[in-house]
């Protein structure tokens, strides 16, 4: 008997102890194709050759980096590419420069992409939020809608307004 109950005292206690676990958040996922309207398009206006050619000539890696620079190139490149560049005589320094570029200015328009989800949906949340603060102003049994103001209110139109207001 004494098993028993003690027995029954434990599941209880279990039980008050058990809990519903916690709630995912929602992960929003980016489709493929929103990713590729998201990223930037590689522009080059130096040309692969053109590299590959002031490499030739004996220009520094710095000098071709800053020629990349200051023309805002950006380039996809696959390692068959990167492997070719390397073998024309293209310095290492500016290959890894190419690279960071690219995966840089990726990264940018993602999170600029994510910053601006995370902005409209707080703007949704503040303005739901707003929306049950004052939320019995669009009760219809709220007062102002069906005139039941107390008597001598400047916006009751009754007998105490035209009195009141009559000089």
């Amino acid at each position: 008997m004494k098993s028993l109950l003690a027995l029954m005292l434990s599941i209880v206690m279990l039980t008050g102890c058990a809990s519903t676990g916690t709630r995912q958040t929602e992960v929003e996922r980016i489709t493929p194709e929103e990713l590729a309207k998201i990223l930037p398009p590689p522009v080059a206006t130096v040309t692969l050759d053109e590299i590959v050619a002031d490499s030739k000539a004996g220009k520094t890696s710095d000098e071709i980096i800053a020629k990349i620079k200051a023309s805002q190139s950006r380039y996809e490149l696959t390692p068959t590419q990167t492997l070719d560049l390397s073998k024309q005589g293209v310095d290492i320094k500016v290959l890894d420069y190419i690279h960071e570029s690219n995966e840089l200015a990726k990264q940018n328009a993602i999170a600029d992409e994510l910053n601006k989800r995370e902005q409209e949906k707080r703007a949704t949340q503040k303005m739901l939020q707003r929306e049950r603060a004052y939320g019995y102003y669009n009760d219809p049994f709220y007062y102002p809608y069906y005139g039941y103001y107390p008597y001598g209110s400047r916006f009751y139109w009754g007998p105490s307004f035209y009195f009141r207001n009559r000089r």
